[in-house]
């Protein structure tokens, strides 16, 4: 951006002639009289402001003999109308800027009509404005503001939604979902169970308290267990090897049950040929488990 200075008045003289001259143009004497002298030829005054003076840019009218003339570019002012189009400050011996319509402009009305213009309240952000910036858009720092409590974000941490901005806290009460256990807005991060969302923080281990995020885990009664918690303190010990049966940790999957004992089902097998016995026919004899056919050879 280039701002310029006028080159001051345009090449003619102006006087009282003392000699025998005519006007150039109407041919009256001009001995005594004021006179215009441009481009070598002489005039009256009034010849002058109906034939030569230059029209001034600005108002239209004649610039006359008595008038101060500014020039720039072939463009020409009356002294009194060389102001700024914005803020009106006489621009005689100031620096301007021509733009369009031939207007001129100071350097203080072109600087803020050149600025950028605030989202908020679309005035201009001159320099030295603290703003804010996001997506070739702006904003006075006090202008961007959370679109839902209207408090002042400025350069802090905010959720775009659409044409809406909003601060932490009114996006996590708006948007977040709520963890199952603590019923707190999840910010960041968690995990799903079942349709639910959890703090991960939140999924641990009813016993241990370790996080279950990525580890295997089994539900008893809404209460989450990890491996070995769920081995120590939930698990049913086998009738036949003694170990805890975890189901769905590897063997040992089904489970088969009689009275009030438990085995794996790889470990209920007839206590004389050891068959097993699983989704078969099976007797019980004096608190062992036999197949069918075992008892009758005791």
């Amino acid at each position: 951006m280039a701002f310029h200075r006028h080159t001051g008045p345009g090449s003619y003289t102006v006087g009282t002639m003392s000699e025998r001259f005519d006007c150039h143009y109407c041919r009256d004497p001009l001995q005594g009289k004021k006179y215009v002298q441009k481009e070598g030829r002489h005039c009256c005054v009034k010849c002058f402001e109906k034939i030569c003076a230059n029209t001034c840019i600005e108002c239209k009218k004649p610039i006359g003999a008595d008038s101060k003339e500014l020039h720039f570019k072939n463009r020409y002012w009356h002294d009194t109308c060389f102001r700024c189009f914005k803020c009106y400050t006489s621009l005689v011996n100031e620096p301007f800027m021509l733009r369009e319509n031939n207007k001129v402009w100071c350097s203080n009305c072109t600087a803020t009509e050149d600025a950028p213009r605030c989202k908020g309240c679309f005035k201009p952000i001159i320099a030295g404005d603290q703003n804010v910036e996001y997506k070739k858009m702006v904003w006075h720092k006090n202008c961007f503001t959370c679109s839902q409590c209207k408090q002042v974000i400025g350069s802090g941490s905010f959720f775009p939604k659409g044409d809406d901005f909003y601060c932490v806290s009114c996006h996590e009460h708006k948007f977040a979902k709520t963890c199952a256990k603590c019923k707190n807005p999840i910010t960041s991060g968690g995990l799903t169970y079942q349709e639910q969302p959890w703090h991960s923080e939140c999924f641990i281990c009813s016993n241990c308290k370790k996080q279950l995020g990525g580890k295997r885990f089994t539900a008893v009664e809404d209460q989450f267990y990890c491996v070995e918690c769920y081995k120590e303190c939930v698990a049913k010990k086998c009738a036949g090897c003694k170990n805890p049966i975890t189901a769905g940790f590897g063997r040992g999957t089904s489970v088969v049950n009689y009275e009030d004992e438990s085995w794996h089902d790889y470990c209920f097998k007839c206590t004389k040929c050891a068959r097993g016995l699983a989704n078969k026919r099976f007797v019980c004899h004096n608190g062992k488990i036999y197949c069918a056919e075992c008892p009758k050879r005791l």
